[in-house]
């Protein structure tokens, strides 16, 4: 028995870039694109109607961009986000911030290789963020006193919810360090981070490293470092 494919939506205003989306992630024989949005409120009523396994969203759309229809269908406080993938040609922190802030998993430019897009789309499928953890950084690092404002309370919950071991690799993983770099830093073995990492999302109900490091940055574990 085969695994399903991963259901697509395409989200993007540009007739002739979302056919392209549709040909490139329709090629795969473990990809199915399963509706097409030109507008950010169609996206919308579609992901809510289609419940895809991954969207794909523009920034720039009309009626209700793509950071604002991102922050409806995968911010804070839904019981099932959506994982969605930002594709844009806006290469800018604050975008790519601000789209991270409202819950997508995961940025890439318009002009990345099909490969990379479709590597992208699996890679959010299965429940990873496709940023690179040192890029993770350095945006929220950039933007941190937006999200610094905190209390006491929040820090001291996160201290007490995880082990001090937990607490090591959570700044690891917020000091954007890969699994092996923290494996090499902790000295311990690549497969024992992996359960350390699946532990403090599971502990502290994140989705994914992206989130990690947001809340490690508003609960004051970590500080901006440009």
């Amino acid at each position: 028995m085969t695994d399903a494919p991963i259901r697509l939506l395409i989200c993007e205003d540009q007739e002739l870039v979302r056919a392209g989306y549709t040909t490139i992630f329709s090629s795969q024989p473990d990809m199915e694109v399963i509706g097409e949005a030109a507008d950010g409120r169609a996206a919308i009523e579609a992901a809510r109607r289609l419940s895809p396994d991954v969207i794909v969203m523009d920034i720039r759309m009309p009626i209700i961009d793509g950071i604002e229809a991102t922050r409806q269908l995968a911010g804070p406080g839904l019981a099932t986000p959506a994982k969605i993938l930002v594709v844009t040609t806006f290469n800018v922190d604050v975008y790519v911030y601000e789209a991270l802030k409202a819950g997508a998993s995961g940025f890439l430019l318009k002009d990345s290789p099909p490969a990379e897009l479709i590597k992208g789309v699996r890679t959010i499928a299965r429940g990873d963020s496709l940023l690179a953890p040192a890029v993770t950084r350095t945006l929220i690092g950039r933007h941190a006193e937006h999200l610094r404002p905190t209390t006491l309370q929040a820090r001291e919950e996160v201290v007490r919810a995880l082990t001090a071991r937990e607490l090591e690799v959570l700044e690891q993983i917020a000091a954007g360090r890969t699994n092996a770099e923290i494996a090499a830093e902790l000295f311990i073995t690549t497969e024992t981070v992996k359960t350390y990492v699946s532990r403090i999302l599971t502990k502290l109900a994140l989705r994914d490293r992206v989130q990690a490091v947001i809340l490690a940055f508003r609960v004051g574990l970590v500080s901006s470092m440009e």
